[in-house]
């Protein structure tokens, strides 16, 4: 299979419908910003923790199915889909790993260690690819909403898993001044 078709040379891509839409559409937005957390999510794995390690590598699993998801404004039976139970998972995560923190009192500061602060950089894109997926759902009729609940439920677990990484290597989490 070759990697580049020139199909899209012109500004249009296929949805997975076949569909062809600009690739500046809003659903491409979506899509292309939950890739671009994939791809951050991947370049702070590995952590050096087995643990954190499979749980962000089950995120890049789940990232792909909302990228799968944004991708098709028509799904049926057998496409991937955001259920439920991707959210509960996150869920999961957060409070199995918030239960090795310090309650949180203040805001803090992006970054610690190099693998915390690309967690914490993950996050920030994570919060844009879901304003982009609101933005798709104010404009489509179709749009899954658990997609849109697992990119807010991402952002509070990478924040959480940055935290984690941070207590694991012993740095200490830095309050802003104002």
């Amino acid at each position: 299979m070759k990697i580049y078709t020139g199909r899209g040379d012109a500004g249009q891509t296929d949805l997975r419908t076949m569909d062809r839409v600009s690739k500046s559409s809003e659903r491409i937005e979506a899509y292309g910003n939950a890739d671009e957390v994939n791809s951050l999510v991947g370049l702070a794995r590995p952590t050096g923790y087995d643990d954190l390690d499979d749980d962000l590598r089950a995120v890049q699993n789940h990232l792909h199915i909302v990228q799968a998801d944004f991708a098709n404004p028509d799904p049926d039976g057998d496409d991937p889909t955001v259920e439920e139970e991707h959210v509960a998972s996150l869920e999961a995560m957060i409070d199995r790993y918030d239960e090795e923190l310090d309650p949180l009192e203040n805001f803090i500061l992006p970054g610690g260690s190099s693998s915390a602060a690309r967690l914490h950089h993950a996050r920030a894109v994570c919060r844009r690819a879901e304003r982009r997926a609101v933005a798709l759902a104010e404009s489509e009729s179709v749009v899954n909403e658990h997609a849109l609940v697992y990119l807010n439920r991402l952002s509070d677990a990478l924040f959480t898993f940055a935290r984690v990484v941070n207590q694991r290597e012993d740095v200490t989490e830095e309050s802003p001044t104002y």
